[in-house]
């Protein structure tokens, strides 16, 4: 039993009161006794910083600041959870926490996929903790399993669902067969998208989670800015029925990879894009708004993280970990794992990254045209692997051409993109509807 009087307590910092915040702020008093034992010191709540200082917060008002540069500055506080986000004023309360020598756990993904080295580099001044695990995949533990767990392996490659929104909106897709607007309504109806569902939908959320992940996997720094991105926007029911017909759904998916070449050059791989995947692929049964994250590396072979990717208490849940990893460090005098960059490895282009394509177009529908676009792919030796053609008739139910759709064999981007271009200049194609990526498979 921890004697309280005994030990000096832990004071504690929170930022922002939304829903992980006031979630947070939940179970440091309800768990206080439990949260005492595992830390070896009682946890005291300092204060809660801000925008608005009222007495419907659900908080004492006297805890209650808008003050948030005087209440990280406290010298009661030791440790800052930064949970009110953006990019700024986050950055700089984090940075003001870290130069006094405090610890800082935060669930910012927008601002760790572009300020980490800057952060990590206070940190490391200040000799003090930078915490994040709640930055990716809410109350899913991927952080610490890749910064702990595989520190003595070797991470080849990392690839997950981890958005919520998008990934209700393509499930919704795939399960009733509905288009992307009315997907995206449903999902904005019950609460899943935001007012403004851009960041989500256009795959910026899920491109700074992707560089958290790839600059710790391969101890390189990687930037929301080096990760290639395409949102689900353009995805269709059409997309849907040949995903289908090929045995696949369509997900979006973070991708960061360590590729090698020929001559034993390694480059990291960073990105998300809306991809096929196979229903046998453990990733293409996530549905809803959960998420799941696959790790593939040299000694472990394959782990799958899955559970809640957002939600106030679950990403509290990942806060909390955080949190007591942080308290105990200050009690016990230890440190959490520090950045990791030794590997200083370039970023490959997409251009240079192999992947299977699907390639959706309406041709006219006449003798040769198929052969017309298979030598396309011929001249840039992009491979079929599988053609499906089908007839398209207009609203009196007479025959208007034909839908192609083309499976190819791995081929670079930079080959794909030259097809396309291509293809979209032949006079027997009409338009070019969808290309996507296949993801899965080893062909």
């Amino acid at each position: 039993m921890v004697n309280d009087n005994a030990v000096k307590p832990v004071g504690v910092a929170v930022l922002g009161l939304g829903n992980v915040g006031s979630e947070v702020v939940r179970i440091i008093e309800a768990s206080a006794p439990d949260l005492a034992a595992r830390i070896g010191a009682p946890l005291e709540l300092r204060g809660v910083g801000v925008r608005r200082v009222a007495d419907d917060r659900g908080v004492p008002l006297g805890l209650l600041t808008d003050d948030v540069d005087a209440l990280v500055s406290r010298d009661d506080v030791d440790v800052v959870v930064e949970l009110m986000g953006p990019v700024e004023p986050a950055r700089k309360a984090i940075l003001a926490a870290l130069e006094r020598g405090k610890s800082v756990v935060t669930a910012n993904k927008a601002l760790m996929a572009v300020s980490t080295g800057e952060l990590a580099q206070a940190a490391e001044a200040a000799h003090a903790d930078l915490y994040f695990e709640a930055a990716v995949a809410g109350a899913i533990p991927v952080i610490r399993p890749l910064t702990q767990s595989l520190a003595g392996d070797t991470v080849l490659r990392v690839a997950g669902i981890v958005n919520g929104t998008t990934n209700y909106i393509l499930s919704a897709m795939a399960e009733t067969g509905a288009d992307y607007g009315s997907a995206l309504a449903d999902a904005s109806a019950l609460g899943y998208a935001e007012a403004d569902p851009t960041a989500d939908v256009e795959g910026f959320d899920a491109a700074a989670k992707a560089a958290i992940l790839a600059s710790i996997a391969f101890h390189t720094r990687v930037t929301a800015d080096d990760v290639y991105r395409e949102g689900i926007t353009k995805v269709s029911s059409a997309d849907f029925d040949s995903a289908k017909a090929l045995g696949c759904t369509i997900k979006l998916l973070a991708i960061c990879e360590r590729i090698i070449n020929d001559e034993g050059q390694q480059r990291v791989s960073a990105r998300v894009y809306p991809a096929l995947v196979p229903l046998e692929h453990p990733l293409a049964s996530v549905n809803g708004a959960f998420n799941a994250v696959v790790v593939e590396a040299e000694a472990a072979g394959r782990l799958m993280f899955y559970g809640q990717g957002a939600g106030g208490a679950p990403t509290a849940s990942a806060v909390m970990g955080d949190l007591v990893m942080a308290a105990r460090n200050r009690v016990q005098g230890g440190r959490g794992p520090r950045e990791s960059k030794y590997a200083e490895l370039p970023i490959a282009p997409i251009g240079f990254i192999p992947t299977r394509y699907y390639v959706s177009m309406n041709v006219a529908d006449r003798p040769g045209v198929l052969s017309s676009v298979a030598a396309e792919f011929g001249k840039r030796e992009v491979s079929i692997a599988e053609v499906r053609q089908e007839g398209m008739v207009d609203d009196e139910g007479l025959r208007c051409g034909a839908r192609i759709v083309v499976v190819t064999h791995r081929a670079t981007d930079a080959a794909l993109s030259e097809t396309v271009e291509a293809l979209a200049d032949l006079d027997v194609v009409s338009s070019i509807n969808s290309v996507l990526r296949l993801e899965g498979t080893n062909e």
